[in-house]
């Protein structure tokens, strides 16, 4: 799925790409451009502004209206009929949204800690900002973070297999 998300809406956009979603995010942006953006793209826009879904441009968009992060979440995952796939997690540059590639160890030994060498065998590496990734200790708090907020909308859902550090 691929969304454009206002500047209200950072922190969901950041979950919405650890889930495996392409979201573009700017800090600032006019409305107009990010309508553009949307439509050229097409991108469903997601937005807390009122006056931003009434532009004739902006049909395909999903209204958040919570503070709430677990709220959003699910107001998105519901509204675009999503649900979460374990082999789409963590596959995002959380910094700039390319879809990161599986890069051999040998190749990252010099560019990661050397305990992290020693002690991971998965890397992976964004193509456009050379961002690496790997399964580390805080990947399991997000995981357990994930599963309490995904929880209402599918209970069976495993989350753990296959995540990289992100």
């Amino acid at each position: 799925m691929k969304f454009i998300a206002d500047c209200m809406l950072g922190t969901l956009a950041k979950w919405l790409i650890i889930l495996g979603h392409d979201v573009r995010y700017f800090r600032r942006i006019e409305d107009a451009e990010l309508v553009r953006i949307a439509l050229a793209e097409k991108r469903t826009i997601l937005t807390a502004d009122r006056r931003l879904v009434q532009r004739r441009g902006a049909r395909d968009h999903v209204l958040i209206d919570s503070h709430d992060l677990t709220r959003q979440i699910r107001t998105v995952l519901v509204a675009k009929r999503l649900r979460p796939r374990r082999d789409g997690l963590f596959r995002r540059c959380v910094r700039c949204n390319r879809p990161t590639r599986a890069v051999a160890r040998a190749i990252v030994k010099s560019l990661v800690p050397p305990y992290v060498h020693r002690t991971q065998r998965r890397f992976r590496r964004c193509p456009a900002c050379g961002r690496i990734y790997w399964r580390a200790t805080h990947v399991r708090r997000m995981l357990q973070t994930l599963r309490a907020r995904l929880r209402p909308c599918r209970p069976q859902i495993r989350l753990d297999r296959g995540a990289n550090r992100s």
